[in-house]
């Protein structure tokens, strides 16, 4: 067998949403901040993020992180999110596998019963501190970057579904945030394709009219996530929600094409854009647990630790806890005559 480039890396899922984890065959990319490395890697070296989330290495619902040399001196590792349509500045379900990852296979030392480390992510430093017993862990909890509401309550026009009350925030990512109960939706498994259609009409309506820039990261612009939200089913939950991630770009011009898939867990940076939704309309303290329940019936925990500034945004910082498990180990190979080095999509699935 031929082979042009090897990586090496370890499959997760974090309550039910997949992270795998490039852990070998990229020594480093150029650029003197994470940010910058992430940036790096968008504009001139796009083609691994293919390779690894299109088929036939991946599908429509994968998420990849490559481990690279952090470049802050407090920072253990850095990290860098890849998703079908773009680079996220901090992802919480790839930080918990991430953590998972580094810490099993012992690329970053693992002591028990807690191990401390801090991560860096394109948008930022990540405290995380994770719980081990018997070489495995248990749970991961690391401190976010601020999150904060740009506009609460906004009434946007969303073409075939009229007039639709949104919120949208930052949590790592720009979500625009609705009401499931205004569409009749329950956000069950069942429901999948309503879910997607449904976002992805929201989300493309919500770019054209609530614009949005993190102040202090200019990056970082536009709204590319979208979240319903719902009454719990579990019990022990506060809320349920769905979040929908593309698999393409959207045109708002063909909205045949707009195309998505759910994501599996109750999403990480997604409970931390609902918080400080929450916590800027008197609905969530500080210090008080919030438990958020995803589609599959998993669930995260988020906590609001502090008040700070982002601009001129009044934030929040935000804890977030949940659990990982590995699920393979994987050499991916490029032979140097196949036809699709960078992968494909059909579009049946995407």
């Amino acid at each position: 067998m031929r082979i042009s480039h090897m990586l090496q890396a370890v499959d997760a899922h974090a309550c039910g949403e997949p992270g795998r984890v490039i852990v070998g065959g990229v020594l480093d990319v150029p650029g003197a901040t994470l940010f910058e490395k992430m940036r790096y890697l968008q504009m001139h070296a796009d083609g691994l993020r293919k390779r690894m989330l299109r088929e036939p290495c991946g599908y429509p619902a994968a998420n990849c992180n490559l481990i690279l040399p952090p470049t802050h001196p407090e920072a253990d590792a850095g990290f860098v999110i890849m998703e079908q349509t773009e680079y996220p500045g901090m992802s919480g379900t790839n930080t918990i596998c991430v953590t998972t990852v580094l810490l099993e296979t012992g690329m970053v030392p693992m002591r028990e019963p807690v191990t401390e480390l801090t991560l860096e992510a394109p948008a930022g430093l990540i405290r995380v501190r994770a719980e081990c017993a018997n070489g495995k862990v248990r749970s991961v909890t690391f401190q976010n970057v601020p999150a904060f509401a740009v506009y609460l309550d906004t009434p946007i026009e969303v073409p075939h579904l009229g007039t639709v009350a949104v919120d949208v925030a930052y949590g790592g990512m720009f979500y625009v945030i609705a009401e499931a109960s205004a569409f009749n939706l329950r956000l069950t498994p069942d429901e999948g394709r309503d879910i997607v259609r449904i976002s992805e009409m929201i989300k493309a309506a919500a770019q054209e009219q609530l614009p949005v820039v993190h102040p202090e990261q200019p990056g970082f612009v536009g709204v590319t996530i979208a979240q319903l939200s719902a009454p719990p089913s579990r019990h022990d939950a506060h809320l349920k929600n769905a979040v929908t991630v593309s698999t393409r770009q959207l045109d708002w011009k063909r909205p045949a094409t707009w195309t998505g898939v759910i994501d599996r867990s109750p999403c990480g940076t997604g409970t931390c854009a609902k918080m400080a939704t929450l916590y800027a309309k008197g609905k969530l303290g500080l210090h008080e647990d919030f438990r958020h329940e995803g589609i599959l019936g998993t669930m995260f925990t988020g906590r609001l630790v502090g008040e700070t500034k982002v601009g001129q945004y009044r934030a929040v910082i935000p804890t977030l806890s949940g659990q990982a498990w590995i699920t393979g180990f994987a050499s991916y190979v490029i032979d140097p005559e196949d036809p699709f080095p960078e992968g494909f999509t059909v579009g049946d699935l995407w």
